[in-house]
């Protein structure tokens, strides 16, 4: 399907999906009628477009009938962690063989006899040197010996390489001797996934830029063929409009970006969770939020600060000690290995860990009856009575509470507990964990959690939310409408967006403002001509300008968002000043009276969609109405010591104005809400569940 030349309509439906380690989710849009539908999977990591035609069906929607494809998907970052990549080789500029494998030396934990460095995805022997040398300024000092390159890549016939990476040194000033490799590589090796690291950055940092392009060619020809065979299985069930993934910035971009570009998908389905977490505070005028979103393998965690998800130019993929880093814009997200399928063993000592192995999907947890015998965290939810057996998503889903209670007993008899003992414990270790997550994002950036409003979903989330709300010392509690489908739900208020970097190397009191003017007329051209190019066509284009600045001496940047107007005045003081508080708010401490560099000029270039409507809910009373109490059961909380009455209210049946105190539980479609003894729970206008958590 060629994006540009599918028919297109003003109006129609909007399905957005995502997929994950255990569950596939789905959220549409009628843009005609405001009109939303929900679906919830098992995911088929076997045939990943099952899962997909599962979630379509239980929404009662066709593909056929929309004119847009929203997709995000964990099949990057997977391929990624687990290493089950493409058979790799990379060029690179003569003399820089190893800076791949060497890195910047770093040393985490200075005192660990164990420590070991990271491992690069491309072995040795497949790395190969290029005769050719770029200055800084861009300039050849040696030029380019394409018979060289000829001959290296002929080599490669009969290895079993299925991708190249290009790396040459200074590509990001003078893209030309990495476009001719790419070229030659093409002529010799077709059908060979290629790419070349300035197509992903333009920013300096060799090591950096040579472990973006070699993640983007590991996981290329995996990433490629699945979107590829989506695209085709969207085809042969009618689908005629138009395909965008998403982006780690939360942002969309078109399917044939995202096979030349897969590493812009590592966090898409965690983005899109921000984006709408974004848009539920823009709804209720709540400036700072932490969005925290725990699925079935998974927990992550990010930040919104002032309306804005905090982003960064650069991640660690796969934790700081032996971490690869990927140089592309995200939404600064960081993920736990603990999720709802998260495993529970002995480990030395008769300790106890839960994750981050997980049971995923198949065989699932013991209580989904598909063969799982170990026990997870959501089988310790039902045994404590915070999952219903006959009411699993919606009672689509029964769950097998003797499976559950046998997979517990094989756990907690070497430890001389009982089953219930164990369940408690596998929740406090899970929540512990979770809780590292939304302190990675808050505490470690210098922000204050307890200060922020947790705006929780995903299905397991609402089931935790209080827990880990206790143990951070956070007060506030949101849970948003249908926190089971939320990721898929962001997507829908994603909007079309690119992002540009260029490195310039200014002192600030030295800078020229034409030339940065120039700089940033250049990618603000790119940008809308890449939104031109588009088959879906925004109703808005908006611009944002920032810079990676840093103190004279320092080593490392920071990066500050800018008003346009700064520029224009050509402002100094108050570029400064931004920085500074920037610096401020990150390390604890700034210097005002230091001079700074300007290390990078950022732009992004957003194209805006139409957005679902806020729903709003009937107004109620404080006491919510009779029949949105569903029943009583016993649930076990670790505070009580023992197991408590608690009513069950459908959340469905929740009005505005609804007062709740717990111990309760709210349950709907694909998520139940535990309000733990001493919360108090406020239903706002948009059906929002406000939590206020108590001692």
């Amino acid at each position: 399907m060629n994006a540009h030349s599918r028919p297109q309509v003003a109006n129609g439906l909007r399905i957005a999906v995502d997929i994950g380690g255990t569950f596939t989710d789905l959220a549409a849009f009628d843009e005609t009628t405001g009109a939303l539908h929900f679906g919830k999977a098992l995911s088929t990591h076997g045939h990943l477009v099952d899962g997909i035609e599962d979630t379509l069906r239980g929404a009662r929607i066709e593909a056929k009938d929309a004119y847009l494809f929203l997709h995000g998907s964990t099949i990057a970052i997977n391929t990624l962690l687990e290493r089950t990549g493409a058979e790799t080789a990379l060029l690179i500029t003569e003399g820089f063989r190893d800076i791949y494998e060497i890195g910047r030396v770093n040393r985490p934990d200075a005192y660990n006899l164990f420590f070991s460095k990271h491992q690069p995805l491309i072995r040795r022997s497949l790395r190969f040197e290029v005769p050719e040398r770029l200055l800084a300024d861009g300039t050849v000092y040696k030029k380019l010996d394409e018979d060289a390159v000829r001959e290296i890549v002929r080599g490669l016939k009969g290895r079993g390489v299925e991708s190249v990476a290009i790396l040459l040194l200074h590509s990001y000033r003078n893209a030309a001797h990495e476009s001719r490799v790419k070229a030659i590589v093409l002529e010799e090796l077709p059908g060979t996934f290629v790419s070349a690291s300035h197509e992903l950055s333009q920013e300096y940092r060799e090591f950096e830029r040579v472990s973006t392009v070699a993640a983007n060619a590991y996981v290329g020809p995996r990433v490629a063929a699945y979107l590829g065979a989506l695209e085709s299985h969207l085809s042969n069930a009618g689908f005629r409009g138009s395909f965008y993934a998403v982006q780690s910035t939360g942002g969309l971009f078109p399917v044939s970006h995202a096979r030349r570009d897969c590493v812009r998908m590592l966090e898409s389905g965690p983005a899109a969770g921000v984006i709408g977490a974004q848009a539920i505070c823009a709804q209720m005028g709540l400036g700072d939020a932490i969005a925290f979103d725990m699925g079935g393998t998974t927990a992550k965690a990010g930040v919104i600060s002032n309306g804005q998800p905090l982003t960064t130019g650069s991640a660690l993929i796969g934790g700081y000690e032996k971490a690869l880093p990927i140089q592309i814009p995200m939404i600064d997200i960081f993920e736990v290995g603990t999720g709802g399928g998260s495993i529970a063993r002995i480990g030395e000592g008769n300790s106890l860990r839960v994750g981050p192995q997980s049971a995923g999907s198949m065989p699932g947890p013991a209580a989904y009856g598909r063969g799982g015998s170990e026990p997870t965290v959501t089988d310790a939810n039902l045994l404590l009575g915070r999952l219903d057996e006959q009411n699993f998503l919606g009672g689509e889903m029964p769950l097998d509470k003797a499976a559950a209670l046998r997979a517990m007993e094989s756990v907690a008899g070497p430890l001389g507990l009982d089953a219930i003992q164990m369940a408690d414990g596998i929740l406090r270790i899970a929540i512990t964990a979770m809780s590292h997550a939304v302190k990675a994002v808050t505490t470690e950036r210098g922000l204050d959690a307890g200060a922020f409003t947790m705006v929780v979903y995903g299905g397991a989330g609402p089931l935790h939310a209080s827990g880990i709300a206790r143990e951070i010392g956070i007060r506030r509690v949101l849970i948003p409408f249908s926190p089971g489908h939320f990721s898929a739900y962001g997507m829908l208020f994603s909007d079309l967006r690119y992002d540009y970097v260029r490195s310039c190397f200014k002192p600030l009191d030295d800078a020229h403002f034409d030339e940065l003017g120039a700089m940033f007329a250049e990618m603000e051209r790119e940008g809308r001509a890449a939104i031109a190019d588009s088959a879906v066509k925004p109703s808005e284009i908006r611009i944002s300008l920032a810079a990676d600045m840093r103190y004279v001496g320092q080593e490392h940047a920071v990066t500050v968002d800018l008003p346009s107007e700064v520029f224009a005045h050509q402002d100094r003081a108050a570029i400064k000043a931004h920085f500074d508080q920037v610096h401020k708010i990150r390390y604890g401490t700034s210097a005002p009276a230091e001079p700074a560099d300007l290390v990078s000029l950022r732009m992004t270039v957003t194209g805006l969609m139409q957005k679902p409507k806020p729903r709003e809910v009937p107004q109620g009373n404080a006491v919510p109405e009779p029949d949105a109490l569903l029943r009583t059961k016993p649930v076990y909380f670790g505070s009580l010591g023992d197991f408590t009455p608690t009513p069950v209210y459908a959340r469905t049946k929740l009005r505005r104005d609804n007062v709740l105190a717990g111990p309760a539980l709210i349950e709907e479609h694909a998520s139940t809400t535990v309000i733990a003894p001493g919360d108090k729970l406020v239903v706002d206008a948009f059906g929002n569940l406000i939590i206020e958590i108590g001692s």
